[in-house]
């Protein structure tokens, strides 16, 4: 095995709790898969692992935190629940079904998947969240895919997140969003942060970038995520894929390169809209 890259610096959260500013995305592996990715990322330097209820890998990526061989306490494990439990006593539920899937006794980050605006029950979820918190089976809590409108219901009740994980990159900006996040010291998380299929990584700025730092075009989008205060998620299951991405606190981009990556947004009519996708 190659020797281990440093693992990532970390951001604190509104609650104190360190949350590691690289991780690895699990989706759409299944068990299998996750188990060995999981366990080959832990053992590459990653400290800080996603998945969600609906991913149904759960038991694969306890599986690969235990193979590890890492202490508990030095894995940061992220996991999600679906629109069902969008309730006090089913958040309970739905957490308690999570730590037996993924065969530990706490989750490091416990999220709302999507808001489903349509079912209107994210406020009463949020307040499930507060209570697992309270009753340590969970150390932060916070939300995925929640837009401003969904996030200001929760502020009127004065109810903060500690993190929204929702989709980011330079070609999918969210500047009304982060705004709300910077304002209220919400932590953004990226899922999808290097874009699906070539588009994006084949960008003749991107490209310009990486050949100028000796970098990969996903190293350069990474590293633009890192410098804007996000923390990305990318899924690889590939041993060298995920070796580069984790290898992106070494280098710096420029102002003007930040500049660059800042003015690249552009409309998408695929992008998931969480005021009508959800599970």
């Amino acid at each position: 095995m190659a020797t281990p890259l440093k693992p990532a610096p970390t951001l604190a959260l509104l609650n104190g709790v360190a949350m590691p500013r690289m991780g690895l995305g699990t989706w759409p592996m299944d068990d299998a898969q996750a188990a060995v990715a999981v366990r080959g990322a832990l053992d590459m330097g990653y400290r800080l692992i996603d998945t969600a209820e609906n991913y149904r890998n759960e038991a694969g990526v306890g599986e690969g935190i235990r193979a590890s061989g890492l202490k508990r306490e030095e894995v940061f494990l992220t996991t999600k629940f679906n629109r069902e439990w969008h309730s006090v006593a089913g958040v309970r539920q739905a957490c308690e079904a999570s730590l037996k899937r993924l065969g530990t006794d706490y989750i490091d980050l416990y999220l709302i998947h999507w808001p489903n605006p349509d079912q209107d029950r994210y406020v009463e979820a949020f307040h499930g969240l507060e209570k697992v918190l309270e009753a340590g089976l969970v150390r932060a809590i916070g939300v995925s895919n929640f837009k401003p409108a969904h996030l200001e219901r929760l502020f009127a009740q004065g109810l903060v997140p500690h993190v929204n994980q929702i989709h980011l990159d330079p070609y999918h900006r969210r500047d009304d969003i982060v705004a709300l996040h910077q304002a209220r010291g919400i932590i953004t998380e990226s899922w999808s942060p290097i874009g699906r299929g070539d588009a994006m990584l084949g960008d003749p700025a991107i490209t310009a970038m990486a050949q100028a730092h000796g970098r990969s075009p996903a190293q350069i989008v990474l590293r633009w995520h890192v410098q804007s205060g996000y923390i990305p998620t990318p899924k690889s299951s590939d041993p060298a894929r995920q070796a580069a991405n984790l290898d992106i606190f070494d280098f710096t981009l420029s102002a003007e390169e930040m500049d660059q990556l800042n003015h690249m947004d552009r409309p998408d009519p695929d992008m998931l809209d969480a005021d009508v996708f959800g599970h």
